[in-house]
């Protein structure tokens, strides 16, 4: 069931009203109906998976009561390793067991063998990574005490499968959202009419930029060797713009979604692309992703704790991980490689940390400083997502070789000057909201009402008429 599909426009208010106005006698009859639909809402892609999710949920949830019921550190150590292993090992087997052993085929090949890998004809569970991730980071906190286990079923179940994040994220702590599952939520008209008016902003980047951004995208990438530079150079640009508004838009009807319930979501996108260094990208592009390595990966190894060197090897490890998370293959390998090493500069010369706050805090305009250095940190993500695009290193090596061929010319595709204005818009509307937690969440509130709700309807209007054709959200696929 996709978020910007005429199921949801179902689903989502049936299980609004019955929330407040049938189950709304207490806190455990609300969680009931929201893991339920929960439940519901993941078997529409495949029920079958449905019991995956199940029985993970019943693993973290049994080790996590076995880890608090012992000190002795041995047997602690016992229920997260078994954890650990089980979670991992699904995940691997269905989403990297096909590419390692098709690795290792090419590898002897290499060497003269000639072997046929039996791959597994299974798709990938869809939001296996991020639930698998809720699970992990939960049984990891219990084994270092930061958190005690969760004894009630069905709020731990809720906090793994809640539905506005289930498939797509953002990537939950239990500290976070688990003591909102706890309280009683009453219904508060303000909190859910902004999550209205950002689940509007996310299905206006989501249907009118990202869907309409991939048609040209999906020609210009599988073409590339029939093209002029201009033309790769643009899909790379719309590349760009495709998968910021595809995912963060993903990122605001979540967020929308959950406050209609009364939950607080952490917040995943920050304006990425108005970072005037990589450091800053990161501390703003996917936030829950980031940091979950961040605190799981990272800091193990040792953070930045060992000088220069133990600092640039954790955080090439970081991203290396990282790249492979977003799938089984070797340009995201690349990919995360790429942004390691765009940050080792940055790293070296102790100006990671320079850009911590908004750009232009002050001002409506970026310094001419700034805005060089928006450009140049645009330049280099626009060259790491044409391998997080390419099919594969060869697609991404040859694209990048035909990109000199005719640079100064028109491109050849058609780019309508609806997305134009649109991209326009969105970029604008971006950076005057730049401040708050997403674009329109005070935009036009001082406005009379007739003029703030005709803002608001003018944006579900030109959904309505320019959105593409309904199209699977990117990140489904990791």
């Amino acid at each position: 069931m996709l978020f910007n599909s005429v199921e949801f426009t179902i689903f989502l208010p049936v299980v609004f009203l019955l929330s407040w106005f049938v189950f709304n006698k207490n806190k455990k009859q609300q969680n009931i109906l929201l893991l339920i639909s929960s439940f519901f809402f993941y078997a529409c892609w495949d029920w079958r998976f449905l019991f995956l999710l199940m029985f993970t949920i019943l693993l973290d949830y049994f080790t996590g009561i076995q880890m608090c019921k012992t000190d002795i550190q041995k047997q602690r150590k016992f229920w997260l390793f078994l954890s650990v292993v089980i979670n991992l090992g699904f995940l691997g087997v269905f989403k990297y067991y096909n590419f390692f052993a098709e690795s290792f085929a090419d590898f002897l090949s290499t060497l003269g063998f000639i072997v046929h890998p039996s791959t597994l004809k299974v798709i990938l569970p869809v939001g296996i990574s991020f639930y698998t991730f809720h699970g992990l980071s939960y049984v990891i906190d219990i084994y270092y005490k930061k958190i005690k286990s969760e004894r009630n079923f069905i709020d731990y179940a809720l906090f793994v499968s809640f539905f506005p994040l289930l498939v797509a994220g953002p990537i939950e702590r239990a500290t976070h959202l688990l003591p909102q599952l706890k309280q009683k939520r009453t219904f508060n008209p303000t909190q859910a009419i902004d999550g209205l008016r950002q689940i509007l902003w996310g299905i206006f980047k989501k249907t009118v930029i990202a869907d309409n951004c991939a048609s040209l995208v999906n020609h210009i990438f599988p073409n590339y060797s029939d093209l002029s530079g201009s033309t790769l150079v643009l899909g790379a640009a719309l590349f760009a713009f495709q998968i910021y508004c595809d995912f963060s838009g993903y990122s605001d009807i979540a967020l929308g979604t959950a406050r209609l319930f009364g939950i607080t979501l952490l917040r995943n996108f920050a304006f990425p692309y108005f970072s005037r260094d990589l450091a800053e990208f990161w501390r703003r592009w996917h936030i829950s992703l980031t940091s979950w390595f961040k605190d799981y990966v990272y800091i193990p190894l040792g953070g930045s704790r060992g000088g220069t060197w133990m600092k640039i090897r954790n955080t090439y490890i970081m991203f290396l991980v990282s790249g492979f998370w977003h799938g089984a293959n070797w340009t995201f390998l690349v990919w995360g490689f790429l942004h390691a090493t765009f940050l080792l500069p940055l790293m070296l010369t102790k100006q990671n940390r320079k850009h911590m706050d908004i750009v232009a805090a002050d001002r409506m305009l970026p310094s001419f400083s700034d805005f060089l250095k928006i450009c140049f940190t645009f330049t280099l993500l626009l060259l790491s997502m044409i391998f997080f695009r390419a099919e594969n290193l060869t697609h991404a090596f040859d694209y990048f070789a035909c990109m000199p061929v005719n640079l100064i010319s028109v491109p050849e595709i058609f780019v309508s000057k609806i997305l134009i204005l649109s991209l326009i818009f969105m970029i604008v509307i971006e950076w005057i909201g730049r401040r708050d937690q997403y674009a329109i969440e005070t935009i036009g509130k001082n406005w009379p009402r007739v003029i703030r709700w005709g803002f608001y309807w003018g944006i579900a209007a030109f959904i309505i008429v320019y959105a593409a054709s309904q199209q699977q959200f990117i990140y489904f696929q990791f």
